[in-house]
């Protein structure tokens, strides 16, 4: 299964419209996952025109999202457990807020957001992944979204690209 899984759009504050290499992506996929900073539910009006679309709240979005999307969930995707949060909070790193929205329950992949860096590694068994952001690459060289090919392997990948 192909998942594209993106974060932080902010849209409309930092793009008007999706990025087309973004929306390439976006025609083949079969499961959209979105971390959170979404700012506006135009942005999942769109990606629900391509699949199904599961997210999470960040902290810029508001009551209109929050009403839509919980603050964190668990999405199970064949024999993948996914923890998907987007991170922010007060205090310690991005990526130890995600590892510790989940440990009290077992996971194979932690999805987060929030800092805008493009993370794939591994905390013990978990897959950390953190696909940046495809409209506001802050200090980066690239704007950035992931794919999670999900089958009898596990794929992570990043797509960089200049708009």
């Amino acid at each position: 299964m192909k998942v594209v899984v993106l974060s932080d759009t902010h849209m409309p504050t930092k793009a008007k419209q999706l990025p087309v290499r973004l929306l390439e992506e976006l025609k083949t996929a079969e499961l959209i996952l979105h971390a959170g900073d979404w700012q506006s539910l135009n942005v999942y009006d769109t990606l629900s025109t391509f699949a199904e679309v599961k997210g999470v709240t960040g902290n810029v979005d508001g009551n209109d999202m929050k009403e839509k999307f919980p603050e964190q969930q668990i999405i199970e995707v064949g024999k993948y457990r996914i923890g998907l949060v987007h991170g922010h909070g007060e205090k310690k790193t991005t990526e130890k807020r995600a590892i510790e929205a989940f440990e009290d329950t077992e996971v194979d992949i932690i999805v987060y957001g929030h800092s805008h860096i493009p993370v794939t590694r591994y905390f013990k068994k978990t897959l950390l992944f953190n696909p940046g952001s495809p409209t506001d690459k802050r200090a980066l060289p690239y704007y950035s979204f992931g794919i999670l090919h999900l089958g009898e392997e596990l794929k992570a990948e990043h797509i960089f690209f200049q708009h």
